[in-house]
């Protein structure tokens, strides 16, 4: 769902996996390590970026944004002062800034987006912007020793904006069809690249005022030859859809929405591929062949960062700030269906904020708004399986849980990430605490899982 059947057998070719669920139906990765145990090997990435790794056959591959030395001669002094006579720790919080992806989501945040965040910390965006150049690249690494293959830096510029304080410029995960790679920096422009690193084309939509300057993190999303990308922001917002060949633009559908974090789910129902998008507003259905409007449906809460998923003939959209939304939806849906008989289910005691929703086995597994308190559900009915339950020494998770082998892996910020037996009750089977700060999801790919922290990108295997 999402990519063809020939690239999903390729590893994780995407934000939230092959399946755009988060789980890897032939993932058996540990479920215990540690800094000195069943690490394969462990490198330092440069720069900062949030976007999780994709891996695809013997690659992994990460998206990163690396200051530069290079100052913006004609930046207004004020900032430069700002920056100048700021601490390192300061710049460097600064320069880490992730909206709601990949976070981001993605933002998450393919996720992210990430301000006023429940349980999050405190709300910080819309600082001085940079007056350095920052380096947008993407680097290849083989997934057996970790040692870089390449790097391509794809444009160097000053980013407009300085982003929320946990945030980063790279908070948008790249996406692959098994050919080429996609990356979207947002501002800085959308990229196709061959797996040799050479840019193929490259498209600018323009540059993105983003809700109290919290920075951009929506992750673009591939299908066949079709690449969407979403462009929400507190201008003029639009959805648009490229030839994942040539760059050239097949449709663009203007949005009555401010800034949203999240990443479309393409799937296909009765014959029709539909892209469906997140939204302040709307959730909203399009048509992939031709951008017609096919369902929508209001309701949810603000600030949607975390991204669709699909469960049978149903698509179960979340939203956790400021209060909280789950709305599962028929597929087969046409027209406004906002407070019609037409929605499956709804609940609305507890949503994540910037984390996406794990569907594992028709089970839903979440956390509430960011904090360290699971909740899950029956995917088909809403039905509660696990109430809200604390995890034990996490806080604050902005990573979206993953899944493999009847094991369920929920990282926190601080680097703890905890493994739980799926089912019906809490059970925690393993602690495993990583010496770095970790806001990006987790890749599995057979006996492998793949954590990337603030510094260092992680491969973990037996």
């Amino acid at each position: 769902m999402g990519v063809p059947s020939s690239a999903q057998e390729l590893g994780w070719p995407r934000w939230r996996g092959p399946n755009a669920s988060g789980a890897a139906s032939n993932g058996n990765p540990p479920i215990q390590w540690s800094e000195t145990e069943n690490i394969r090997w462990k490198i330092e990435v440069p720069g900062v970026g949030s976007s999780t790794p994709i891996v695809l056959g013997d690659r992994v591959y990460v998206a990163t944004a690396v200051k530069t030395g290079r100052v913006n001669e004609g930046a207004d002094a004020t900032a430069a002062e700002s920056e100048s006579g700021a601490s390192e720790s300061q710049r460097a919080e600064r320069s880490d800034a992730r909206p709601g992806r990949e976070r981001a989501g993605r933002e998450r945040a393919g996720g992210v987006g990430r301000g006023g965040r429940g349980g999050g910390g405190r709300r910080s965006g819309g600082g001085a912007a940079p007056n350095h150049y920052y380096a947008f690249m993407v680097l290849a690494y083989e997934r057996a020793t970790g040692a870089e293959v390449w790097r391509s830096t794809l444009t160097e510029q000053v980013p407009h904006e300085a982003g929320h304080n946990t945030n980063t410029f790279a908070s948008a995960s790249p996406v692959s069809d098994g050919e080429r790679l996609y990356v979207s920096f947002g501002s800085r422009g959308v990229y196709c690249l061959d797996l040799s690193g050479k840019t193929l084309w490259t498209r600018d939509l323009g540059k993105m005022q983003t809700r109290s300057q919290f920075g951009e993190g929506s992750s673009p999303a591939i299908f066949h030859e079709t690449l969407v990308v979403p462009f929400d922001h507190e201008g003029e917002s639009f959805i648009v859809a490229l030839d994942a060949k040539s760059g050239e633009e097949k449709w663009r559908q203007n949005r009555d929405e401010r800034t949203t974090w999240a990443t479309p789910l393409i799937t296909e129902f009765n014959g029709r591929t539909q892209v469906i998008t997140n939204g302040s507003n709307r959730v909203r259905s399009y048509d992939l062949a031709t951008g017609e409007l096919i369902w929508q449906c209001g309701g949810q809460a603000g600030n949607p960062i975390p991204s669709p998923v699909r469960f049978e003939d149903n698509v179960i959209v979340m939203t956790g700030f400021r209060g909280y939304a789950i709305y599962s939806i028929p597929l087969s849906s046409k027209g406004d269906i906002t407070d019609s008989e037409t929605i499956t289910w709804i609940e609305e005691d507890a949503a994540p904020y910037v984390p996406s929703p794990l569907l594992y086995q028709g089970q839903l597994y979440f956390v509430k708004a960011n904090n360290g308190v699971l909740v899950s559900r029956d995917a088909k009915t809403g039905e509660l399986r696990i109430d809200q339950t604390r995890l034990p020494d996490i806080s604050t998770v902005y990573a979206s849980p993953v899944a493999a082998n009847g094991h369920v892996y929920l990282t926190g910020r601080d680097g703890m990430t905890l493994v739980l037996k799926h089912g019906d009750s809490f059970e925690v089977l393993a602690k495993n605490k990583l010496d770095e700060e970790i806001d990006a999801s987790a890749a599995i790919v057979g006996d492998e899982i793949f954590f990337r922290g603030k510094q260092h990108l992680y491969c973990v295997a037996k």
